[in-house]
């Protein structure tokens, strides 16, 4: 190569200018990232600002939430609580010392399911009252003793005194069994059967007892006391016997007017009364018997 040219060749490369790339992001689009950036911070200032927020105003703690606590035993609530969904529950108690206050606007109602969810006991507090249902009913006092049961079988009252203040009393559909029905003091006992009979019975024996008062048995149709083995003693002073026939003498007999008379009995049991003479006169006025 000779002069002229290299110095030619070394002109020309002096003259061009070297090329330089610029790598990054400009213009509108910086612009936009760093706008979309400090959102994003604002963005999570706010949302820590709320999660301290819910936190400080739920009461969160390591212990639990507010009135509501953790413990081993299950879980702790402090002051009022309203459950808005059905509470399931092994068990449910208050705080040593404190009342257990259940509350409703409508009813409370407690429902008991066995294994195959069937509901087999529930009970109902409403406005309506209190409707219970179950296969048995039970109420015992403190030391364990039976107060009241019930079943379809029969309703048992163990306490040792059962009584009905009500105006009408009590009405039975079936039989009652008890040891002993007496009135308050200077009240009066009144067993009665409006439309159907009334029978009283017991294996040994059945006391009727006033000590400062009357006893009347009435009835529409007869009034019937049997003794099977025993008998029927009328122990009195006086002894009435009111309303009695009054058997018509025979033509034969004696027809003055009397105030006497002596009580007859017919075959069949029948009471009548016959004017009393030097003898019985029971045979002469024994028609009442016919």
């Amino acid at each position: 190569m000779t002069q002229e040219q290299c110095t030619h060749r070394n002109n020309v490369q002096s003259s061009e200018k070297p090329h330089v790339y610029k790598v990054g992001i400009y213009g509108w689009r910086k612009r936009c990232l760093y706008f979309f950036v400090l959102l994003l911070m604002i963005l999570i200032l706010v949302n820590l600002a709320l999660t301290i927020w819910i936190l400080k105003v739920m009461n969160f703690t390591i212990d639990g939430m507010g009135n509501l606590r953790i413990t081993e035993k299950g879980l702790k609530l402090e002051g009022d609580s309203e459950f808005l969904q059905p509470l399931y529950a092994k068990e449910i108690q208050s705080r040593p010392g404190s009342p257990l206050l259940l509350q409703s606007s409508k009813n409370v109602s407690i429902n008991i399911l066995n294994g195959k969810n069937q509901l087999v006991t529930q009970l109902i507090a409403g406005s309506s009252g209190v409707h219970a249902r179950g296969k048995m009913l039970e109420v015992k006092s403190s030391t364990g003793k039976l107060l009241f049961s019930a079943d379809d079988q029969e309703v048992v009252v163990g306490a040792e005194r059962l009584r009905v203040t009500g105006a009408e009393g009590a009405v039975f559909s079936k039989s009652v069994e008890t040891p002993h029905v007496r009135a308050e003091p200077f009240k009066e006992l009144r067993l009665e059967s409006p439309t159907r009979s009334l029978y009283m019975e017991a294996p040994k024996g059945i006391q009727i007892l006033a000590e400062a008062g009357d006893i009347q048995a009435t009835c529409r149709s007869d009034l019937r006391l049997e003794s099977k083995d025993g008998e029927i003693n009328l122990d009195a002073r006086r002894i009435r016997l009111l309303r009695l026939p009054e058997g018509k003498a025979s033509p034969s007999g004696t027809t003055s007017r009397q105030t006497v008379y002596e009580v007859c009995v017919c075959p069949n049991g029948k009471l009548f009364l016959s004017q009393a003479g030097t003898g019985s006169t029971c045979q002469i006025s024994n028609n009442v018997c016919l």
